[in-house]
């Protein structure tokens, strides 16, 4: 694993909102990440969350028309809960080391994992944000997003609005069908030109969870697969939505609650623990 970030990479990161890494993975490790995945995938039987049997492509409260983003991707939520292998991948403390460096803070906690598998013909992602929808609002919030299967215009890449996250807010404008619905709420955005994430597998971004991405259609009748890992910087705290909190848990929470619940948000890197 390409795991070391240059100080010119993470002052990248700090003014775009994403980095793009080639390479980052060696070739018999992103076999290994792609049979893990594919096996722990295929043991969670469709089932989005571990706790619970919403099937993936249903409605689960949070994508405004479940119908269309059934076929924009296959979307397996923390699979690191049910699969030792998903967790020893998920656990890498270098992961966690790089992703608490890009957002400059000291320690890192798993949000969720999450196995994205874009169908041949699979409908684009619109542009969206990310923090706005989970339980805790902090600027810094991050994700990776690692390619198990080369990415072009052509099956889906990601898109990013450089520098976008210095703008946005925790309002949350929802995503729909509707391809460009944000620039609503963000009317700058709407004339700029994004950047493309083509990269082959193996390769990875992490991208600020206030960056404004999306991913295109895939024109293929081929999948294209990616492993991807959403991060809370530790000490945040609940902001009252639910997200991907399993039912017990979330109803155990106040708004102010600090989230560290090792069963839930494993804590995978501190800066005082290495």
């Amino acid at each position: 694993m390409k795991h070391k970030l240059s100080e010119t990479q993470i002052s990248s990161y700090r003014n775009n909102g994403f980095l793009i890494i080639d390479d980052f993975l060696s070739q018999p490790e992103v076999e290994h990440w792609k049979t893990t995945i594919d096996e722990a995938v295929k043991a969670r039987k469709g089932r989005k969350f571990p706790h619970s049997e919403i099937k993936t492509g249903a409605s689960d409260g949070i994508n405004k028309d479940a119908e269309y983003f059934g076929k924009v991707f296959d979307q397996i939520i923390n699979l690191w809960m049910t699969d030792d292998g998903v967790k020893e991948i998920m656990f890498d403390k270098n992961l966690g080391k790089m992703a608490a460096e890009l957002a400059d803070v000291d320690g890192i906690r798993i949000w969720h994992d999450q196995s994205l598998v874009k169908q041949p013909w699979g409908n684009p992602t619109a542009w969206h944000l990310d923090t706005p929808f989970w339980s805790f609002s902090h600027r810094e919030a991050l994700s990776v997003w690692v390619a198990l299967e080369d990415v072009t215009l052509q099956n889906g890449c990601l898109y990013f609005m450089q520098g976008s996250q210095k703008d946005t807010d925790f309002i949350e404008p929802g995503i729909g069908a509707n391809m460009g619905d944000i620039f609503s709420d963000y009317p700058n955005y709407a004339k700029k030109d994004p950047t493309p994430s083509i990269i082959k597998a193996g390769s990875c971004s992490f991208h600020n969870g206030l960056t404004i991405h999306a991913a295109g259609v895939n024109m293929t009748p081929y999948t294209r697969k990616a492993m991807t890992c959403a991060y809370m910087p530790d000490g945040s705290v609940f902001n009252g939505k639910q997200n991907v909190l399993p039912d017990d848990y979330f109803k155990s929470l106040k708004i102010g609650d600090l989230l560290n619940n090792e069963a839930q948000n494993p804590l995978i890197y501190h800066k005082d623990l290495e």
